[in-house]
């Protein structure tokens, strides 16, 4: 985050910002049963960072209702309020308002995400301030079970953003989602995201957050170079798909990337289904490392997307998949830093399993405490 942008709450990864997503929802339907009042969510972060995405895949897995708005796109209040109508019922005829069409009716459990929501006229965030203390309009009023979330962007840099004044900041709870590269790389591995673009943002992560390299960028880079089997025999459309995506060091250090045949490290399913792991892995994983240079850096991307394939797979694991693991993390060149946090990551996956196959092996206990 550059020094001179102004967030507000505290700085957190996608899943630590689902974690809280789901702390204040579950605070505010106490509340709301109390007859209380309840309090909106603001999500602060640069640009193509992922805070939309979030929310809405969180809505998604947790069966929420989903309502998004741009009050961007706002050009006039009755964009926010409705239009007015008259209503010649009664012997006065009055004049009421219909509510927008976006506006949600059924008692459901929903969340209304409100986006970029300090991109908005100065007029639209008056209007939504009202919104934000009561959870209604003068002309329509949030459904009980439904929560608001906002998004907005860093302040006091070179976004072109409205300021938002302390009377509409303390009616909202703030966090900030910065880039992890850990979270991101788990993220795109449960999408299908191509392996290796994967492979390269764990190399490196130092490359992400510029103005235009951002995860959201990335994903579109690596959606255009997916079906692209070879990748060096069309480098020069990689460059070109580079340049039109990312930033030109990024693009440039894909290009180099792809040129050092690091596009070609070894996947998780080739570690764990192999029928030969000395011949068809070892030998290939040494080749990576032992370079004139030890490519320490090569074995940690390689871990890290193991453990991510291993917490998210869900089927039976084979006798013979468990034993390539275990010779994975037995490797004799292996830097012992390294198989630790490996080790340390492994005992928070899900599947029983495969922590039980390789916390009772007696040689791979000893390769992770005996050498501390």
């Amino acid at each position: 985050m550059a020094d001179n942008h102004i967030t507000y709450g505290m700085n957190c990864n996608s899943q630590e910002l689902e974690n809280f997503i789901a702390h204040i929802i579950n605070t505010n339907d106490i509340l709301e049963e109390k007859g209380k009042r309840k309090t909106p969510l603001c999500i602060w972060g640069t640009h193509g960072i992922g805070k939309t995405e979030t929310v809405e895949n969180f809505a998604k897995k947790n069966g929420y209702k989903w309502v998004y708005i741009a009050p961007a796109q706002f050009e006039e209040m009755g964009d926010l309020l409705g239009m007015p109508r008259i209503n010649a019922d009664g012997e006065q005829s009055t004049t009421e308002f219909s509510p927008p069409s976006w506006v949600p009716t059924t008692e459901e459990k929903g969340i209304l995400l409100i986006d970029d929501v300090n991109r908005a006229d100065d007029r639209i965030l008056r209007g939504v301030m009202q919104l934000l203390q009561n959870y209604e309009l003068i002309s329509w009023k949030l459904p009980k079970k439904w929560h608001i979330i906002l998004t907005a962007n860093p302040d006091g840099g070179d976004y072109s953003v409205t300021p938002m004044d302390f009377a509409m900041i303390t009616r909202m709870i703030h966090i900030t989602l910065t880039f992890d590269v850990k979270s991101w790389a788990k993220w795109a591995s449960q999408n299908q995201i191509d392996e290796r673009g994967i492979h390269f943002v764990l190399t490196n992560p130092e490359l992400i957050g510029g103005e235009r390299t951002t995860p959201r960028t990335l994903v579109q880079f690596f959606e255009n170079i997916a079906h692209i089997e070879n990748l060096k025999e069309n480098i020069g459309l990689v460059k070109m798909l580079g340049d039109g995506c990312l930033d030109i060091n990024t693009a440039d250090a894909f290009v180099a990337y792809v040129n050092q045949d690091l596009n070609k490290l070894i996947t998780p399913e080739e570690i764990l289904f192999t029928k030969d792991f000395d011949n068809e892995v070892y030998a290939r994983i040494k080749e990576f490392f032992e370079q004139s240079t030890k490519r320490a850096d090569i074995l940690s991307v390689m871990c890290t997307r193991l453990v991510n394939f291993l917490d998210n797979y869900k089927e039976k694991f084979s006798k013979q998949t468990l034993e390539n693991l275990k010779k994975f993390l037995k490797i004799d060149f292996f830097p012992n830093d390294i198989r630790l946090i490996t080790a340390q990551q492994l005992a928070q996956v899900q599947n029983k399993t495969i922590k039980d196959e390789i916390f009772k092996d007696g040689e791979l206990a000893f390769l992770f405490v005996g050498n501390l």
